[in-house]
C-alpha cells in the first residue's frame, strides 16, 4: 500500500513514525511546505500517551532530552471553581486500601467535616502522587507522562523513527480527484490513501472533499489563544511536574515548564472580548510585558466523517475541542490507534471507514464532554464569560442524553442520580470534587439509611493517615529539577 501523508509538524510526523513501525511493508511518504509553520501549542500530554511510545518502543529518556522535556504527574486547576480554589487531577489509580465505600469515602469525611477543602480530594485518594506532586519530587516508577516542546518532537521523530518515510518539501498547489477520492497531488504524487495533516486548513478533508464540519463552539465557546514562552526566574522551584491551569477573566491561561523555559497561553473566547483586550489581560496576568505573543484561531469541533473515500484527517485537520486537559496530542495518538486497527487487513471496506468515524467520533466528542463539566460545573460569576458559563442551558444535552463513554455528560448524570457514586476511571470524580458536584450527599445518606457519623469520623483517619504515610515515603526522593539534572540533562549544577 501507498500512504501519502500531507503536512509535517507533530502530527504528521508521528503519524508516520506509527506506520512505518508498524507496516514497514508499506511505502509512506510525506509532503510538506517549507513555508508553513506549526501552531505549536501542544506541549503537554496525558496517560494515554507512554501507552502510544511504548507502541513505537521509544524509551523517555532517549527522547526527552532532544525536546526539551520534563515529567508530568498532574493536572492543577485554579480558580475554576471559584477565585482562590485550586484542586488536582493526578495521573494513576486512585489509592482505595481500607476505604470502606471506595472513592465515596472523601465525600463522607466533608459531609462531617464541611470546612474540609477540595483540594484535599486528591491528597486522600491519590495520597502517593500528591505527596510527589506537593512536594515538587519525582520517582520514575510513579504514572506519569510529559511536558515537551511538540515542534521539536515531530522533528526527532522525523530523524530518529522515520527513516524509511520519503520526505518531499513542495508546496501543494494542485489536488486531482475523482469519484473515488484523490488521484494524485501537483499531478505527480499519487497514492492509495492520503492523510490530511494540515492543520486547521484541513487541505483534503475539508477544501477539497468539503466534509461538512460540526461546530462544538455552542458547548465549548474558547476559540482563540494568545501563546508565549517565559524563562525561569528560579528554575529548581518553577520546574513543576505538573501543567498549571489557571482561570481569569475569559477564559483561562496553561503554564507548562519545559526544561528551558516555561510554555504559557492564553485560551478565551472572542465572543467575550477582542485580541488586544485578551492580550492586555494576559500581560496582566503574566506581569511581564517585553516577550514575543503569538495569536492563534482554533475551530473547535470535528468534521461529520474523518476518513472519506480515500482520506483520513489526523490532528487539528479532523478536530479540535481545546487545549484543556491536553487533549491536543491525545486526539492523535488514539486516532492513530484506531487507524490501525482498521487497517490490520490490508484491504480496506466502507465498514472499515465507517468504523473508524465512529470510534474516533464517540472518544472525541465524550472527552469534548468531559471538558465542558470543567465550566458546567463553575460557580464563577464575576465577569460575563463565567456568567455565560454559570447560567448556560444545559437541558437538551441532560434531557437527550445518548449512551457515552466514562468522560461525558451520561456518565456524569448515571453517577450522581443512579449510584450514587463516581468510578474510579477517568477524571470525572477528581473535576467533581474540585468543584464540589458530589456523587453523594447527607440528604440521600439520610434518605436511604446509610448516614453514620462515627463510621465516616473513622473513615476521616484513615483517609488521613495515608496522606501522612505517603509524605514519609517520599522524604528521601528527589526534587523533580535534581532528577532531570541526574538521568537526562546532566549538566553542573549551580
Amino acid at each position: 500500500m501507498k500512504i501519502l501523508i500531507v503536512g509535517g509538524g507533530s502530527a504528521g510526523w508521528m503519524t508516520a513514525a506509527t506506520l512505518e513501525s508498524q507496516f514497514p511493508e508499506y511505502e509512506i511518504s510525506l509532503i510538506e511546505s517549507k513555508n508553513i509553520k506549526t501552531v505549536g501549542v501542544g506541549e503537554s500530554t496525558l496517560g494515554q500517551f507512554r501507552d502510544w511510545i511504548k507502541l513505537l518502543k521509544i524509551d523517555d529518556k532517549s527522547f526527552l532530552k532532544e525536546v526539551d522535556g520534563s515529567y508530568k504527574l498532574s493536572i492543577k486547576f485554579t480558580d475554576f471553581y471559584k477565585k482562590g480554589e485550586v484542586f488536582h487531577y493526578p495521573f494513576g489509580n486512585p489509592d482505595l486500601r481500607n476505604n470502606h465505600a471506595n472513592l465515596n469515602d472523601w465525600w463522607f469525611k466533608k459531609i462531617i467535616y464541611p470546612n474540609t477543602e477540595n483540594k484535599d480530594y486528591a491528597d486522600c485518594i491519590f495520597p502517593t502522587q500528591m505527596a510527589y506532586v506537593n512536594e515538587n519530587k519525582f520517582n520514575e516508577n510513579l504514572p506519569h507522562s510529559y511536558h515537551f516542546d511538540a515542534t521539536k518532537f515531530g522533528l526527532w521523530l522525523k530523524d530518529k523513527y522515520c527513516k524509511k518515510v520519503k520526505h518531499i518539501i513542495e508546496d501543494v498547489v494542485s489536488i486531482e480527484q475523482d469519484k473515488n477520492g484523490i488521484i494524485s497531488l501537483n499531478n505527480k504524487h499519487s497514492a492509495d490513501l492520503y492523510i490530511d495533516c494540515t492543520g486547521f486548513k484541513s487541505l483534503l478533508l475539508s477544501e477539497t472533499l468539503k466534509e461538512p464540519f460540526e461546530s462544538y463552539n455552542d458547548m465549548l465557546p474558547n476559540d482563540s489563544a494568545w501563546a508565549t514562552k517565559i524563562p525561569y526566574k528560579d528554575k529548581e522551584k518553577e520546574l513543576v511536574p505538573y501543567t498549571n491551569c489557571s482561570a481569569i477573566e475569559n477564559g483561562w491561561v496553561w503554564n507548562i515548564p519545559l526544561w528551558s523555559r516555561v510554555g504559557t497561553g492564553y485560551v478565551y473566547s472572542s465572543e467575550f472580548v477582542d485580541d488586544n483586550t485578551a492580550l492586555k489581560e494576559f500581560k496582566k496576568y503574566l506581569g511581564q510585558e517585553d516577550l514575543e505573543f503569538k495569536n492563534i484561531k482554533m475551530r473547535v469541533g470535528i468534521h461529520n466523517r474523518l476518513w472519506v473515500k480515500n482520506v483520513i484527517a489526523i490532528g487539528l485537520s479532523a478536530g479540535f475541542i481545546e487545549p484543556l486537559e491536553s487533549n491536543g496530542l491525545f486526539s492523535v495518538h488514539e486516532f492513530l490507534i484506531i487507524l490501525l486497527r482498521n487497517l490490520h487487513r490490508g484491504k480496506i471496506s466502507q465498514w472499515d471507514r465507517d468504523n473508524f468515524n465512529y470510534s474516533c467520533k464517540k472518544l472525541f466528542k465524550t472527552f469534548a464532554e468531559f471538558v465542558a463539566m470543567h465550566y458546567a460545573l463553575s460557580h464563577r460569576d464575576d465577569t460575563e464569560y463565567w456568567k455565560h458559563c454559570l447560567n448556560k442551558q444545559w437541558s437538551e444535552e441532560i434531557n437527550n442524553l445518548k449512551h457515552s463513554h466514562i468522560h461525558g455528560f451520561q456518565k456524569a448524570v448515571f453517577d450522581r442520580d443512579v449510584l450514587y457514586h463516581h468510578d474510579a476511571i477517568g477524571g470525572l470524580h477528581c473535576i467533581a470534587a474540585g468543584m464540589n458536584w458530589g456523587p453523594t450527599d447527607k440528604y440521600s445518606l439520610i434518605t436511604h439509611g446509610s448516614f453514620n457519623e462515627e463510621l465516616f469520623k473513622k473513615i476521616s483517619i484513615n483517609l488521613d493517615n495515608k496522606k501522612f504515610e505517603a509524605m514519609i515515603r517520599i522524604e528521601k526522593q528527589l526534587k523533580l529539577f535534581t532528577y532531570l539534572n541526574n538521568n537526562i540533562y546532566k549538566t553542573k549544577q549551580s
